[in-house]
Protein backbone atom coordinates (compact mmCIF):
# COMPACT_ATOMS: atom_id res chain seq x y z
CA UNK A 1 0.00 0.00 0.00
CA UNK A 2 1.11 3.46 -0.94
CA UNK A 3 0.64 6.19 1.59
CA UNK A 4 0.83 10.03 0.72
CA UNK A 5 0.50 10.93 4.67
CA UNK A 6 3.54 7.99 5.76
CA UNK A 7 6.64 7.10 4.27
CA UNK A 8 7.74 3.95 5.82
CA UNK A 9 10.25 3.38 3.50
CA UNK A 10 11.92 7.21 4.31
CA UNK A 11 11.25 6.69 7.89
CA UNK A 12 13.87 3.41 8.08
CA UNK A 13 15.95 4.82 5.70
CA UNK A 14 16.34 8.30 7.71
CA UNK A 15 16.85 5.89 11.05
CA UNK A 16 19.67 3.95 9.27
CA UNK A 17 21.09 7.28 8.20
CA UNK A 18 21.05 8.68 11.56
CA UNK A 19 22.39 5.72 13.05
CA UNK A 20 25.45 5.81 10.77
CA UNK A 21 25.54 9.52 11.33
CA UNK A 22 25.70 8.37 15.48
CA UNK A 23 28.41 6.14 14.44
CA UNK A 24 30.65 8.20 12.09
CA UNK A 25 30.90 11.28 15.00
CA UNK A 26 32.17 8.55 17.86
CA UNK A 27 34.50 7.03 15.27
CA UNK A 28 35.55 10.61 14.37
CA UNK A 29 35.95 11.57 18.02
CA UNK A 30 38.12 8.78 18.77
CA UNK A 31 40.61 9.86 15.82
CA UNK A 32 40.49 13.23 16.81
CA UNK A 33 41.44 12.79 20.32
CA UNK A 34 42.91 9.28 20.33
CA UNK A 35 40.72 7.75 22.91
CA UNK A 36 38.23 4.83 22.86
CA UNK A 37 36.87 6.15 26.45
CA UNK A 38 36.86 9.38 26.89
CA UNK A 39 34.00 9.78 29.35
CA UNK A 40 32.56 7.88 31.50
CA UNK A 41 29.44 7.78 29.09
CA UNK A 42 31.56 6.09 26.73
CA UNK A 43 32.16 3.03 29.43
CA UNK A 44 31.69 3.85 33.27
CA UNK A 45 33.62 1.25 34.74
CA UNK A 46 36.80 1.13 32.60
CA UNK A 47 36.64 5.01 33.25
CA UNK A 48 36.23 4.58 36.48
CA UNK A 49 39.61 1.89 36.09
CA UNK A 50 41.22 4.16 34.34
CA UNK A 51 41.05 6.89 36.28
CA UNK A 52 42.33 5.60 39.42
CA UNK A 53 45.74 4.33 37.68
CA UNK A 54 46.18 7.36 36.68
CA UNK A 55 45.61 8.84 40.06
CA UNK A 56 47.87 5.94 41.31
CA UNK A 57 50.79 6.60 38.40
CA UNK A 58 50.59 10.23 39.53
CA UNK A 59 51.44 9.42 43.32
CA UNK A 60 54.24 7.23 41.80
CA UNK A 61 55.35 10.50 39.82
CA UNK A 62 55.97 11.97 43.14
CA UNK A 63 57.60 9.06 44.84
CA UNK A 64 60.14 9.08 41.92
CA UNK A 65 60.93 12.83 42.39
CA UNK A 66 61.21 12.26 46.09
CA UNK A 67 63.87 9.42 45.76
CA UNK A 68 65.82 11.55 43.17
CA UNK A 69 66.10 13.82 45.74
CA UNK A 70 66.68 12.07 48.09
CA UNK A 71 69.66 10.08 46.30
CA UNK A 72 70.65 14.47 45.45
CA UNK A 73 70.54 14.48 49.34
CA UNK A 74 73.05 11.76 50.12
CA UNK A 75 75.08 12.62 47.47
CA UNK A 76 76.09 16.23 49.15
CA UNK A 77 76.82 13.90 52.46
CA UNK A 78 78.43 11.20 51.00
CA UNK A 79 81.02 14.08 49.34
CA UNK A 80 81.24 15.77 52.53
CA UNK A 81 82.46 12.75 54.23
CA UNK A 82 84.82 11.79 51.14
CA UNK A 83 86.32 15.20 52.11
CA UNK A 84 86.28 14.77 55.30
CA UNK A 85 88.04 11.75 55.39
CA UNK A 86 90.78 13.09 53.17
CA UNK A 87 91.19 15.33 56.06
CA UNK A 88 91.88 12.74 58.30
CA UNK A 89 94.31 11.16 55.81
CA UNK A 90 96.45 14.34 55.71
CA UNK A 91 96.72 14.54 59.38
CA UNK A 92 97.47 10.80 59.86
CA UNK A 93 100.13 11.38 57.36
CA UNK A 94 101.37 14.89 59.76
CA UNK A 95 100.92 12.72 62.97
CA UNK A 96 103.06 9.99 61.56
CA UNK A 97 105.34 12.50 60.74
CA UNK A 98 105.59 13.58 63.91
CA UNK A 99 107.11 10.95 65.70
CA UNK A 100 109.97 11.00 63.60
CA UNK A 101 112.97 12.64 65.45
CA UNK A 102 113.15 15.83 65.03
CA UNK A 103 110.05 16.68 63.02
CA UNK A 104 109.22 20.26 63.09
CA UNK A 105 106.28 20.03 65.74
CA UNK A 106 105.22 23.30 65.38
CA UNK A 107 104.30 23.61 61.60
CA UNK A 108 102.99 19.94 62.16
CA UNK A 109 100.80 21.94 64.85
CA UNK A 110 99.89 24.77 62.69
CA UNK A 111 98.50 22.56 59.69
CA UNK A 112 96.85 19.94 62.59
CA UNK A 113 94.59 23.00 63.66
CA UNK A 114 93.60 24.07 60.25
CA UNK A 115 92.65 20.43 59.40
CA UNK A 116 90.21 20.52 62.05
CA UNK A 117 88.83 23.73 60.99
CA UNK A 118 88.69 21.95 57.73
CA UNK A 119 86.95 19.14 58.86
CA UNK A 120 84.25 21.81 61.11
CA UNK A 121 83.81 23.79 58.30
CA UNK A 122 83.06 21.10 55.80
CA UNK A 123 80.59 19.17 57.98
CA UNK A 124 78.98 22.64 58.64
CA UNK A 125 78.38 23.15 55.35
CA UNK A 126 76.55 19.58 54.10
CA UNK A 127 73.43 21.12 54.00
CA UNK A 128 70.52 20.53 52.07
CA UNK A 129 67.13 21.41 51.47
CA UNK A 130 67.62 22.23 55.21
CA UNK A 131 68.94 18.49 56.49
CA UNK A 132 72.49 18.49 57.40
CA UNK A 133 73.42 14.29 58.10
CA UNK A 134 76.60 15.15 59.50
CA UNK A 135 75.93 17.54 62.07
CA UNK A 136 73.53 17.43 65.12
CA UNK A 137 71.23 20.78 64.91
CA UNK A 138 69.08 22.20 67.76
CA UNK A 139 65.78 21.32 65.91
CA UNK A 140 66.75 17.53 65.51
CA UNK A 141 64.53 16.01 67.95
CA UNK A 142 64.47 12.46 66.41
CA UNK A 143 67.63 10.70 64.83
CA UNK A 144 66.11 8.44 62.53
CA UNK A 145 64.95 10.21 59.23
CA UNK A 146 62.45 8.71 56.85
CA UNK A 147 62.48 8.78 53.15
CA UNK A 148 59.77 7.93 50.75
CA UNK A 149 60.29 4.86 48.64
CA UNK A 150 56.67 3.97 47.37
CA UNK A 151 52.85 4.51 47.23
CA UNK A 152 50.56 1.96 47.95
CA UNK A 153 46.96 2.08 47.10
CA UNK A 154 44.41 -0.40 48.20
CA UNK A 155 41.59 1.88 48.66
CA UNK A 156 40.89 5.24 51.22
CA UNK A 157 41.24 2.97 54.23
CA UNK A 158 44.68 1.62 53.31
CA UNK A 159 46.69 3.60 51.16
CA UNK A 160 49.71 4.25 52.27
CA UNK A 161 53.38 5.74 52.13
CA UNK A 162 55.95 3.50 51.99
CA UNK A 163 59.35 4.87 53.43
CA UNK A 164 63.05 3.65 54.70
CA UNK A 165 64.30 4.57 57.81
CA UNK A 166 67.81 6.17 58.36
CA UNK A 167 69.93 6.49 61.35
CA UNK A 168 72.00 9.99 61.65
CA UNK A 169 72.90 8.82 64.50
CA UNK A 170 75.26 6.95 62.29
CA UNK A 171 76.31 9.93 59.94
CA UNK A 172 76.71 12.80 62.62
CA UNK A 173 80.18 13.56 63.54
CA UNK A 174 79.45 17.17 65.49
CA UNK A 175 76.85 17.81 68.01
CA UNK A 176 75.12 21.37 67.37
CA UNK A 177 77.88 23.16 68.82
CA UNK A 178 80.31 21.07 67.20
CA UNK A 179 82.34 20.84 70.77
CA UNK A 180 84.03 18.49 72.60
CA UNK A 181 82.23 15.46 74.13
CA UNK A 182 78.47 14.16 74.22
CA UNK A 183 77.32 13.12 70.97
CA UNK A 184 80.02 14.52 69.01
CA UNK A 185 82.00 11.67 67.32
CA UNK A 186 84.94 14.13 66.37
CA UNK A 187 84.79 17.09 68.42
CA UNK A 188 87.47 15.60 71.47
CA UNK A 189 89.46 15.23 68.27
CA UNK A 190 89.41 18.44 66.86
CA UNK A 191 89.96 19.78 70.23
CA UNK A 192 93.15 18.09 70.50
CA UNK A 193 94.33 18.21 66.78
CA UNK A 194 93.85 22.22 67.08
CA UNK A 195 95.28 22.39 70.38
CA UNK A 196 98.19 20.37 68.77
CA UNK A 197 100.56 17.01 69.89
CA UNK A 198 103.45 16.64 72.24
CA UNK A 199 105.89 13.97 72.51
CA UNK A 200 107.13 16.01 75.82
CA UNK A 201 107.60 13.03 78.51
CA UNK A 202 104.67 14.31 80.44
CA UNK A 203 102.72 15.18 77.60
CA UNK A 204 103.02 11.87 75.94
CA UNK A 205 99.94 9.47 77.39
CA UNK A 206 97.53 12.21 76.91
CA UNK A 207 98.49 14.07 73.85
CA UNK A 208 101.58 12.65 72.32
CA UNK A 209 101.56 11.86 68.75
CA UNK A 210 100.56 8.04 69.05
CA UNK A 211 97.82 9.07 71.37
CA UNK A 212 95.89 11.22 68.83
CA UNK A 213 96.82 8.87 65.97
CA UNK A 214 94.86 5.98 67.82
CA UNK A 215 92.27 8.65 68.18
CA UNK A 216 92.12 9.11 64.66
CA UNK A 217 92.00 5.73 63.56
CA UNK A 218 88.78 5.38 65.62
CA UNK A 219 87.39 8.77 63.84
CA UNK A 220 88.44 7.16 60.29
CA UNK A 221 86.42 4.20 61.20
CA UNK A 222 83.76 6.20 62.36
CA UNK A 223 83.20 8.42 59.04
CA UNK A 224 83.95 4.92 56.79
CA UNK A 225 80.75 3.66 59.34
CA UNK A 226 78.80 6.74 58.01
CA UNK A 227 79.96 6.68 54.51
CA UNK A 228 78.60 2.97 54.40
CA UNK A 229 75.60 3.13 55.78
CA UNK A 230 74.69 6.52 53.26
CA UNK A 231 75.99 4.09 50.16
CA UNK A 232 73.75 0.98 50.96
CA UNK A 233 70.79 3.68 51.29
CA UNK A 234 71.72 4.95 48.15
CA UNK A 235 71.45 1.41 46.55
CA UNK A 236 68.36 0.72 48.17
CA UNK A 237 67.02 3.84 46.64
CA UNK A 238 68.00 2.95 43.32
CA UNK A 239 66.71 -0.42 43.32
CA UNK A 240 63.60 1.01 44.37
CA UNK A 241 63.89 3.74 41.55
CA UNK A 242 63.88 1.04 38.76
CA UNK A 243 61.16 -0.71 40.30
CA UNK A 244 59.16 2.03 40.40
CA UNK A 245 59.47 3.12 36.75
CA UNK A 246 58.80 -0.54 35.83
CA UNK A 247 55.96 -0.10 37.63
CA UNK A 248 54.56 3.38 36.30
CA UNK A 249 55.38 2.26 32.97
CA UNK A 250 52.65 -1.09 34.00
CA UNK A 251 50.19 1.58 34.87
CA UNK A 252 50.45 3.53 31.69
CA UNK A 253 49.76 1.20 29.38
CA UNK A 254 46.96 -0.49 31.79
CA UNK A 255 45.12 2.60 31.36
CA UNK A 256 46.47 2.89 27.62
CA UNK A 257 44.53 -0.62 27.05
CA UNK A 258 41.75 0.47 28.82
CA UNK A 259 40.89 4.08 27.22
CA UNK A 260 43.01 4.36 24.17
CA UNK A 261 41.35 3.78 20.42
CA UNK A 262 42.70 1.53 18.08
CA UNK A 263 43.56 3.55 15.59
CA UNK A 264 44.11 1.59 12.74
CA UNK A 265 40.46 -0.40 13.60
CA UNK A 266 39.04 3.37 14.32
CA UNK A 267 40.20 4.23 10.66
CA UNK A 268 39.07 1.46 8.51
CA UNK A 269 35.56 1.64 10.33
CA UNK A 270 35.19 5.37 9.41
CA UNK A 271 35.84 4.54 6.01
CA UNK A 272 33.03 1.90 6.29
CA UNK A 273 30.59 4.26 7.94
CA UNK A 274 31.40 6.98 5.19
CA UNK A 275 30.48 4.23 3.01
CA UNK A 276 27.06 3.11 4.35
CA UNK A 277 26.56 7.14 5.26
CA UNK A 278 26.61 7.35 0.86
CA UNK A 279 24.59 4.67 0.63
CA UNK A 280 21.93 5.68 3.22
CA UNK A 281 21.40 9.19 1.71
CA UNK A 282 21.01 7.71 -1.77
CA UNK A 283 18.28 5.22 -0.03
CA UNK A 284 16.52 7.57 1.81
CA UNK A 285 16.24 9.83 -1.73
CA UNK A 286 15.49 6.45 -3.58
CA UNK A 287 12.55 6.29 -0.51
CA UNK A 288 11.49 10.44 -0.85
CA UNK A 289 11.42 9.57 -4.91
CA UNK A 290 8.22 6.73 -4.34
CA UNK A 291 5.76 9.07 -3.18
CA UNK A 292 6.69 11.18 -6.19
CA UNK A 293 5.20 8.11 -8.46
CA UNK A 294 1.81 8.34 -6.80
CA UNK A 295 1.47 12.02 -8.73
CA UNK A 296 1.79 10.18 -11.88
CA UNK A 297 -1.38 7.76 -11.43
CA UNK A 298 -3.37 11.66 -12.04
CA UNK A 299 -1.49 12.26 -15.11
Amino acid sequence: MSSINTNLSAITALQSLKTTQNAMNKTQNQISTGLRVGSAADNASYFSIATQMRSDNGALGAVKDSIKQSKAMIDTFTSALGKISAYLDKAKQNLVNATQPGAQQEEINTELAKLAEGIKNTAASANFNGENWLQQSDADAALNKALVVSYDSNGAATSKVGTISVDTGVTQMFNATQAAGGTSKLGDLMAALTTGYSNATADVATKGSQKLLDDLETAIDDVKTAAAQLGATKSLLETQEEFIGVLSDSLTAGVSAFVDADMNEASTRFQALQTQQQLGVQSLSMANQNSQMILKLFQ
